[in-house]
């Protein structure tokens, strides 16, 4: 029986590529729902191709055609739970922007489906309510970022009582080797200018200040069950060498492949098995340089502050995502400096009064709070 599967952010450049993962292998993984939040015309496109059961979009022009054939395109408030909860549905790959895919991703956990997360954010908000939902429905969290499939791979076999450390590479962004006085004046053409990897723009921009690495700490440390005083991170410009792992006798495992975003998303969806595909081999022998550097903090203070809000947990990483998530967006329309995003997001957690082990409503109040305050303050 072939594999059931959900796209919620279908039109996405992860659920793109997720897409041309399900049609590579047509006989083993079967569309069933997409979702999109504006993109009408691209999920369309999808619908027709795929003919899927269900379709939805969020946020749909005003006034239009929202019929493909016999496929009516839903819209609503809640269609991405719906999407996520259907009985045709076995695993759901999760690429809705921010924290608006916390709800749906516990929904599908609750409802027993397996989720393959691209999006960030549902763990580094909820990260307590999602393992906490698996471990109750038997479900599991795979992770289709190539760092956490990398570290994934990499403990495959392994027990992790017997674990160092996990190390997160980063490409170091567009800003690598930029000066603190250049990235005040960068626009944000440069910033969106990233040397190795085709992104969205707001997960572009996280990239370039770091922060996305620090997101990636937070759901390290609830994906593999591990403090995050035992995460490392390295700047590794190449986009070789997708993480590591250290293990207590000096043993250090490492997963490396061409920077394709593919290779992750099907192993999300057929592990343990790799089946064969026509994905482009890395060639050692081209591979002259593999370097490795230490963060600038200095340059790049967001990774200070997710590694601060891991250390505390409770609400703050939530909040210091919402404020991030605010500060990106006012800096992507032109109206801050590049570097008063790492400011505001540093003065909202300043501000927050943790609570400890929030729920879903607290966690909302919270994020909401954390998007008026950055608001308020740029």
């Amino acid at each position: 029986m072939p594999t059931r599967l959900a796209i919620l952010g279908s039109t996405g450049s992860i659920g793109r590529q997720s897409l041309d993962v399900a049609s590579w292998f047509p006989e083993r993984v079967q569309v069933t729902a997409l979702t999109a939040r504006t993109d009408l015309a691209t999920l369309r496109e999808q619908v027709q191709r795929f003919r899927p059961a269900y379709a939805a979009v969020t946020d749909p022009p005003a006034g239009a055609d929202l019929k493909v054939d016999s496929c009516r395109i839903e819209t609503g408030a809640e269609v991405l739970i719906e999407a996520a909860t259907r009985p045709d549905v076995d695993v759901v790959i999760l690429s809705v922007v921010g924290t608006a895919g916390l709800a749906p991703a516990l929904a599908a956990l609750n409802a027993g489906k397996h989720v393959a997360l691209a999006t960030k954010e549902a763990l580094v908000v909820g990260g307590h309510l999602m393992t906490e939902a698996a471990r109750r429905s038997g479900a599991r969290i795979l992770p289709i970022d190539s760092e956490h499939s990398a570290i994934w791979q990499c403990l495959r076999g392994n027990e992790l009582r017997s674990v160092e450390k996990l190390v997160l590479t980063a490409s170091g962004g567009p800003f690598v080797d930029t000066s603190l006085e250049e990235m005040r004046a960068a626009t944000v053409e440069r910033a969106l200018d990233h040397p190795t990897w085709k992104m969205g723009g707001k997960i572009t921009i996280d990239s370039a200040t770091l922060m996305i690495k620090g997101l990636e700490v937070i759901e390290a440390r609830w994906l593999f069950d591990i403090g995050a005083d035992r995460i490392d991170v390295v700047v590794h410009r190449q986009s070789i060498i997708h993480s590591m792992v250290y293990f207590d006798d000096s043993s250090v495992m490492a997963q490396m492949g061409i920077p394709d975003m593919r290779l992750p998303i099907q192993y999300s969806l057929f592990y343990p098995e790799r089946p064969a595909n026509t994905l482009e081999r890395l060639d050692l022998t081209r591979c002259r340089h593999l370097t490795f550097e230490v963060p600038d903090h200095s340059r790049f203070p967001a990774l200070g502050l997710a590694f601060q809000a891991a250390r505390t947990g409770g609400s703050l990483p939530a909040v210091m995502s919402a404020a991030n998530e605010v500060a990106v967006d006012v800096f992507l329309a032109g109206e801050i400096a590049f570097t008063r995003i790492a400011e505001c997001v540093e003065r909202v957690m300043e501000l927050h009064d943790v609570r400890n082990n929030p729920g879903l409503d607290e966690l909302l109040e919270m994020d909401a709070w954390a998007r008026r305050t950055a608001r308020k303050i740029l």
